[in-house]
């Protein structure tokens, strides 16, 4: 290629320099998903990111207001659904305005370091939803096979599992923010 050519999903490079991986970068050969969409295609994404988000911050927050306005409703499973609300309501805040802003551009908006941000928050409330929802199934597996009723005043056991899947959530997306592995396959897209 010419001295300052753009390569397939490559920033401008000239002579002597390589491409590097990064933002855009290749995989196996073939360009990023957005690259490849058509304006038409970066439309459709992004008016679905902006319904999906809306809606689950609408919906979250309702479960929320409901939860902290009815008394009756502060039982130890409906505390786990509520980490399970604000979890995935912190996605809609804090990770689906950039992928939908990206949509809307057709491109990754806020360079590496908003990259890594995106791939932190979506991971750390993803697992965190996924891991509060293993422990809401397990409690619900232990009260249908015990012969007893479900303790509604024991909230010891709920508010642990909430504490670990915070803990277990962070020991996996904190070590990208030091230097420890990185969301490679995420960040290429953009």
């Amino acid at each position: 290629p010419k001295a300052g050519s753009r390569g397939p999903g490559h920033g401008a490079y000239s002579w002597g320099q390589q491409p590097g991986p990064g933002p855009g970068a290749e995989l196996d050969g073939a360009l990023s998903p957005l690259q490849n969409l058509s304006p038409t295609g970066h439309l459709i994404t992004a008016i679905c990111l902006g319904i999906i988000g809306s809606l689950g911050f609408l919906n979250n927050l309702l479960v929320l207001v409901l939860f902290c306005r009815n008394k009756v409703l502060r039982s130890p499973i409906n505390l786990l659904l509520m980490n399970i609300s604000v979890s995935d309501m912190m996605v809609c805040i804090m990770g689906t305005p950039f992928s939908f802003a990206a949509s809307t551009q057709g491109r990754w908006l806020i360079g590496p370091g908003g990259c890594i941000w995106y791939g932190f928050v979506n991971t750390l409330f993803g697992t965190v939803s996924l891991i509060s929802l293993a422990v809401l199934s397990y409690e619900r597996y232990c009260t249908m096979m015990g012969s007893t009723e479900a303790d509604a005043t024991n909230y010891r056991k709920i508010w642990i599992g909430i504490f670990l899947s915070w803990m277990y959530s962070l020991f996996w997306t904190l070590p990208p923010l030091f230097g420890w592995s990185r969301w490679k396959v995420l960040c290429s897209f953009y």
